[in-house]
């Protein structure tokens, strides 16, 4: 909170007030900050953080699934103790346990971006398990809200809350209350088309250019990476004779 009073407080109260939209994530302390110093100001939900909420929700039930086929597995070779015999197929607890594993990026990457086994993995998730299918289904249809006009967005995202509402599933129950609470400025973004994606992109990459720099005498050599990567200098290299 310091930090961004600190930001304003640079800026100065007549730039302030020439601020019009800001977007962020949901942080109660931002909406505060932003309350306080650019009371003009439209507040703007980031889709990529709305997103990632759902993506969050989907995450707890694929390891609440795992550790459901988990048990089961374990249960299952008390019963029956030792190695099947060499060539049988594996036995169903532990193959669910094995598939479920492997179906994190799966579950997590567009649709559009998936690769062909990994589709088979979402198929294989549709037959097998119901529940953690919904639990993406809900992630992809707030996903898809962020892509529509906004006439149609704040009708979806109606049906999308009455849906998540109404799953059983908790993680996405209590998401839900979050995104009624947080409506005005998902639609908001969504209007006026604002996200924090290239920003959140330049900050992932200053992270790994940080952990290049591990070691260096002073930052100013991370900051020089960083501008070198990230600032669109292009210096002129010598020719090679």
């Amino acid at each position: 909170m310091a930090t961004l009073q600190t930001f304003f407080d640079l800026l100065g109260p007549q730039r302030c007030a020439q601020i019009t939209h800001v977007s962020a994530d949901g942080a109660d302390f931002i909406s505060t900050m932003v309350a306080k110093n650019c009371p003009g100001a439209v507040r703007c939900a980031d889709p990529f953080h709305v997103v990632r909420w759902a993506t969050e929700a989907l995450d707890l039930v694929r390891r609440q699934a795992w550790n459901d086929a988990r048990r089961l597995a374990r249960a299952t070779e008390k019963r029956r103790p030792g190695r099947p015999p060499a060539g049988s197929p594996p036995r169903p607890a532990t193959e669910r346990a094995r598939g479920i594993t492997g179906a994190r990026y799966a579950l997590w990457k567009n649709p559009e971006n998936l690769t062909e086994k990994q589709r088979a993995k979402l198929e294989w998730i549709a037959r097998t398990d119901p529940r953690l299918y919904r639990a993406y289904q809900l992630k992809e249809g707030l996903r898809l809200i962020f892509q529509m006009p906004i006439d149609q967005a704040a009708e979806a995202l109606d049906r999308w809350v009455s849906c998540a509402r109404r799953c059983r599933i908790p993680s996405f129950v209590k998401l839900q209350k979050t995104i009624v609470e947080h409506t005005p400025s998902i639609l908001a973004a969504i209007e006026h088309g604002l996200s924090n994606g290239r920003t959140e992109s330049v900050n992932t990459k200053i992270r790994l250019i940080t952990r290049i720099a591990f070691g260096f005498k002073s930052p100013e050599a991370l900051i020089a990476l960083a501008m070198l990567n990230l600032g669109g200098y292009r210096p002129v290299l010598p020719n090679r004779q």
